[in-house]
């Protein structure tokens, strides 16, 4: 008698989350809300930051320097991020050659500010803080999904194969 194999396989291919996130809308969107942010931040430090910036007090204007320079970095990491998804998504360079890039440009982990001197800061700096900080939080994640090599799949003993086996051994009968 032939025995059953139960062994749990799943033949198709596994999805490449990032081959499939970086030709979707969904990045098409996301691409859209980083480069517009990265337009409005400039053109707020350009223009009215740094009129506001003149009317702040001595330590909130030093606040003001650091809170503007971590800002652009952010969005500087961000719109680096962004570019070289979209230049997988458009060919230009293979999702091998992307990694490669990762590896110059590094999207630094969030730091910390505080709150008694965040709040001295003028409040189109605090919204264009708090909004790049989510969505550097958001690019962090998707940063992690697309590099995260998929798990080769385990071809294992199905539960019940299992307790076939244990059923076998206990009553010495032989398979």
């Amino acid at each position: 008698m032939n025995e059953l194999d139960v062994t749990f396989r799943d033949e198709r291919d596994w999805v490449n989350f990032g081959d499939t996130y970086v030709n979707s809308e969904a990045f098409r969107v996301l691409f859209r809300e980083g480069m517009t942010m990265v337009e409005e931040a400039a053109a707020y430090l350009d223009g009215d930051g740094r009129e506001e910036s003149r009317l702040l007090s001595r330590d909130s204007t030093l606040s003001y320097a650091s809170e503007s320079m971590r800002l652009t970095t952010r969005l500087m990491q961000i719109a680096s991020w962004l570019l070289v998804q979209r230049a997988v998504s458009e060919g230009e360079i293979t999702p091998a050659q992307a990694l490669q890039e990762k590896t110059r440009v590094r999207l630094a982990t969030p730091e910390t500010f505080r709150a008694e001197t965040f709040v001295t800061l003028p409040a189109r700096l605090q919204d264009l803080t708090v909004r790049s900080r989510r969505l550097h939080a958001r690019i962090l994640h998707l940063d992690g999904l697309i590099s995260d090599d998929r798990p080769t799949p385990v071809f294992g003993e199905s539960p019940v194969a299992a307790q076939q086996g244990l059923l076998r051994s206990a009553f010495g009968t032989a398979h």
